[in-house]
């Protein structure tokens, strides 16, 4: 039973923990630091994660919670490391999760949960991508820390999600969007870098 006085953001850590679990698994089945040619498709899978949140990012009612919502988008330096690798982006045939009129502020929250905690965790993929050549400035510059620090960085951002007033409904609509935020990474992994892609990379 998760306590009442715990933190949103905790507590939608301990509601997510499975499914984060599984995800942070088949990433690291996948290997998508054996090769540049696997690290290109984890930059599609991650391209395609930040295209379907990248409207938040610009969204007022999310902005007034967050003010410095706007400069966290990664989209555009994921496109940047793909160009880097002279990789193709992936194919975006579908609608993005989000487009410029949200109706659902939680739920929109509990996808950036997920969107800037991959941000906190990302130190341990910098250093794997070193391994290929990789840094900041070149091919990773999406896993790069922001000039406060990832520590900082997220604070700075769970103390604003905390501070969101919210119903039991809302809760529980901001931990359903975590879950599916997961979920979708989990399945662009599959997709993207599953056993099925092994031979080809």
């Amino acid at each position: 039973m998760i306590e009442t006085e715990t933190s949103r953001a905790k507590r939608l850590k301990a509601a997510t923990q499975g499914v984060h679990q599984g995800l942070d698994e088949a990433v690291m089945a996948a290997r998508p630091f054996e090769s540049r040619a696997r690290y290109a498709e984890f930059l599609r899978i991650q391209q395609i994660f930040h295209r379907d949140v990248a409207a938040l990012y610009k969204n007022e009612a999310l902005t007034a919670l967050i003010p410095d919502l706007a400069a966290r988008r990664r989209y555009d330096a994921v496109i940047a490391d793909l160009g880097d690798l002279e990789a193709e982006p992936g194919v975006e045939s579908d609608r993005p999760v989000f487009e410029d009129q949200i109706a659902d502020i939680p739920t929109a929250l509990g996808w950036l949960y997920v969107a800037e905690g991959s941000n906190l965790g990302a130190a341990f993929l910098l250093k794997a991508a070193a391994g290929l050549g990789l840094s900041e400035a070149f091919g990773a510059r999406h896993l790069a820390a922001s000039p406060d620090g990832r520590a900082n960085q997220w604070r700075s951002f769970t103390a604003a999600l905390d501070a969101a007033e919210m119903t039991q409904a809302q809760e529980d609509r901001a931990t359903a969007g975590a879950t599916a935020a997961f979920a979708r990474v989990r399945a662009l992994v599959e997709a993207h870098l599953g056993p099925d892609q092994s031979a080809a990379a």
